[in-house]
């Protein structure tokens, strides 16, 4: 395939990303901080949000399975979860970590363990999502093209 074709087809995966809410405006901010002197930039901060996401839902889901479920606790494993996902721009998960925070803060465990299945689909989802965009920036990258730079409007 040749190099026009793959920057059409990442343009058109990106704003995919967005039309179905995956992403926000965050994701583009980050994408502006990445140039020639660290081409690597999002691929590496989104990496380590994959590995802090993982170990907090891990830590989420060992403590709702706990007999006396620590509320706080969970809360604050959420709240930082929130955070994570909102630096990079996972819209979804940052909403689903809204509606979560709100079922520990009524201590409601039924809608703890709702949520928490609701934000590892979505997790996983935007994860698969961007592991796939970036798989087709180093295609783009291999065939000697560069990535063409996104305006989207809100």
């Amino acid at each position: 395939m040749e190099v026009g074709q793959m920057q059409r087809q990442w343009v058109d995966y990106t704003k995919s990303l967005f039309l179905e809410g995956l992403l926000d405006g965050q994701f583009l901010q980050l994408q502006q901080l990445q140039d020639e002197s660290n081409p690597d930039f999002v691929v590496e901060v989104v990496s380590l949000f994959f590995d802090d996401s993982e170990k907090l839902l891990n830590d989420i889901t060992r403590a709702l399975e706990q007999p006396s479920v620590d509320f706080k606790k969970i809360g604050a494993h959420v709240h930082q979860f929130k955070g994570s996902s909102s630096s990079v721009g996972a819209q979804r998960v940052k909403n689903g970590c809204i509606a979560f925070r709100n079922f520990c803060e009524e201590q409601n465990i039924e809608g703890c363990i709702r949520c928490l299945q609701q934000l590892k689909q979505e997790y996983y989802l935007v994860k698969n999502k961007l592991e796939t965009l970036f798989a087709m920036e180093q295609q783009i990258v291999a065939a000697g093209g560069s990535i063409p730079m996104l305006e989207l409007s809100f």
